[in-house]
């Protein structure tokens, strides 16, 4: 099982990076969930820590996450 708070704390700072990046982009748009799915099967692979997982995080948008759609 997935510690939520270690989930939510990557996902909130790899999601404030991302919209750092991204101003346009709402705090609560479909991306964050999109994000939120791929760091909870990082999670339940590796079982990382918070910082870890907000490094995939941020790799994720670096890489992965769509610019213009959900």
């Amino acid at each position: 099982m997935v510690d939520e708070v270690v989930l939510k704390n990557a996902t909130e700072t790899a999601w404030t990076a991302y919209r750092a990046r991204h101003p346009d982009v709402d705090a609560h748009d479909g991306r964050r969930c999109l994000m939120e799915r791929y760091l909870h099967r990082r999670w339940e692979e590796r079982q990382s820590d918070t910082e870890d997982l907000a490094i995939f995080g941020i790799a994720y948008y670096l890489h992965r996450l769509p610019k213009d759609e959900c």
